[in-house]
């Protein structure tokens, strides 16, 4: 399949920037709902106070396009991609960023220091015990 329709996914931790207030995480997860929408981006962000957590899956262009622009985007540092990679099939389906927080400050930290598969594993095992606003 060409790499611009292949199903791709990306798994990133990030640090909301000093200057930004929490009030700005709602503003992210609405502005990202439609914005992915229209990419045809699925994913679901995670956030425990101070960190972000997010899984992405689309077509690798613009997966790659969105996690660039985070990394550029001041709301954000420190942002740490500890997956990537072909997906075979979405694993969100119905919605275009589920988003939740989570109150264990040590939970985004444990998965972030699992490399590649370990990580979407512990994400993914993670998000079967949240309740998701899609």
């Amino acid at each position: 399949m060409p790499l611009h329709t292949a199903l791709y996914e990306a798994l990133y931790v990030s640090t909301i920037a000093p200057s930004s207030p929490i009030s700005v995480v709602a503003d992210i997860a609405a502005k990202s709902r439609v914005k992915n929408l229209a990419k045809n981006i699925t994913g679901v962000l995670i956030f425990d106070g101070q960190r972000f957590c997010q899984q992405l899956e689309g077509r690798q262009k613009e997966v790659l396009s969105l996690i660039e622009r985070i990394s550029h985007d001041p709301r954000h540092t420190n942002v740490t991609i500890f997956h990537h990679g072909p997906l075979d099939e979405r694993r969100f389906k119905s919605f275009s960023l589920a988003f939740t927080d989570v109150e264990d400050m040590d939970v985004l930290t444990r998965i972030e220091k699992l490399d590649g598969q370990r990580g979407v594993t512990a994400f993914t095992d993670l998000l079967a015990t949240l309740e998701l606003d899609g």
